[in-house]
């Protein structure tokens, strides 16, 4: 199967390759904001559609002014990808699939992104346009030589840590088939709840780091703004956040390789998490769970391990159905984590019978031809 494939690593640049870098960061921030307000201002104002090629057009001429100069000193290949991406977004808000774009701040993620013409790969080193020494990349796998290095994108997060993604045209084989059969209920206090009856606890991530988070903010707002004490505090808080952000991840990952190697057919409930998380007083621990990457994970995971994944309905009664004998009560509270089958007498964990019931329904669709993927809303 021929996929896209990124791989990401860490790297850590030089103070030359740092000085360019914030050049073409601040250069493809300025060219994406001054053409999302020009042709916001060209549509309100002047009811005028001004498109990819005339953005394309006018920053060719403005790199001509004088006091514009300063955006040759970077390579153009970062530019012209900004205006790409002002494009995509305003696809994805015509096309009602977001917000209208919003303008890139210096203290947020700064990125810039290079086609095949902006570097240069030979297989174990990466050098970008304009500059004389390759990265210092610190690989963390390696990448098959068969893989066609077709775009990198270099990131600064808010911590000051510097990442570079690189997309491959790549080819995935299936994995050889196993005999396990799994269903997975998603909770809060157990992260998911297997139908083997496994119960895997949560990492909570967030909030075990959420009173060290609050301390740090607080230090940070008796900072003095524009301070370099302020910066400092500021700079704490990102790594907090960037550590919390990376343990999460990693949990998501180990786990939902593991389930893929082991089973063949996975079957989970299909969640509304943006829904979901409009209960305020569940809305922080849905948000640090991370459900919906963990349902993205599955599904890009199996489709390249030729593993079949099977997304329940969501309105599925699957807490109150009896996996023994099929029968479903009219309603058992939330509170209630145990309880009895009224006609075969059977004594149900709330979670695990969920589970159960969701992996037989899982196995009738797969029998009947109705594999739905899970999507999360």
């Amino acid at each position: 199967m021929d996929i896209k494939r990124s791989y990401k690593f860490r790297f850590y640049p030089s103070r030359e390759q740092e000085v360019i870098l914030a050049r073409t960061f601040g250069c493809a921030r300025f060219v994406y904001n001054y053409m999302l307000r020009l042709r916001t201002d060209a549509y309100y104002k002047r009811q005028e559609k001004v498109g990819y090629h005339e953005t394309s057009s006018l920053l060719t001429e403005l790199k001509k002014q004088p006091e514009f100069a300063w955006l040759n000193e970077v390579s153009s290949v970062p530019l012209q990808q900004s205006l790409r991406h002002l494009q995509t977004a305003f696809n994805n808000f015509f096309g009602l699939r977001c917000k209208y774009p919003y303008f890139k701040s210096k203290n947020d993620k700064q990125a810039a992104k290079y086609t095949h013409s902006g570097f240069n790969w030979d297989g174990s080193a990466l050098k970008l346009a304009k500059m004389n020494e390759p990265l210092a990349i610190r690989f963390s796998r390696i990448i098959p030589k068969a893989a066609k290095l077709t775009s990198v994108t270099v990131t600064k997060d808010a911590a000051g840590r510097y990442f570079v993604s690189m997309l491959c045209d790549d080819t995935v084989s299936a994995k050889q088939s196993v005999a396990g059969k799994i269903g997975i209920d998603l909770g809060l206090t157990h992260f998911a709840i297997l139908s083997t009856g496994e119960k895997i606890a949560a990492p909570n991530t967030y909030r075990k780091n959420e009173a060290k988070l609050a301390k740090l903010q607080q230090r940070m707002a008796k900072k003095q703004r524009g301070s370099a004490n302020r910066r400092k505090a500021n700079l704490k808080i990102a790594r907090l956040h960037a550590k919390t952000a990376d343990t999460r991840r990693d949990f998501l990952h180990k786990l939902s390789t593991r389930l893929v190697n082991e089973n063949q057919v996975i079957a989970i409930e299909t969640l509304a998490v943006k829904n979901m998380q409009k209960n305020h007083f569940l809305a922080k621990s849905i948000s640090d769970a991370g459900w919906g990457e963990f349902i993205r994970q599955l599904e890009y995971k199996s489709l390249w391990s030729g593993r079949t994944l099977i997304g329940i309905d969501r309105f599925f009664p699957s807490s109150k159905r009896c996996s023994n004998c099929g029968y479903t009560a009219t309603k058992i509270p939330l509170k209630v984590r145990e309880w009895v089958c009224p006609e075969c007498g059977a004594m149900h964990d709330r979670d695990i019978n969920a589970a159960r019931n969701i992996l037989a329904a899982g196995l009738a669709a797969s029998a009947l031809g109705d594999c739905v993927n899970p999507v999360c809303t």
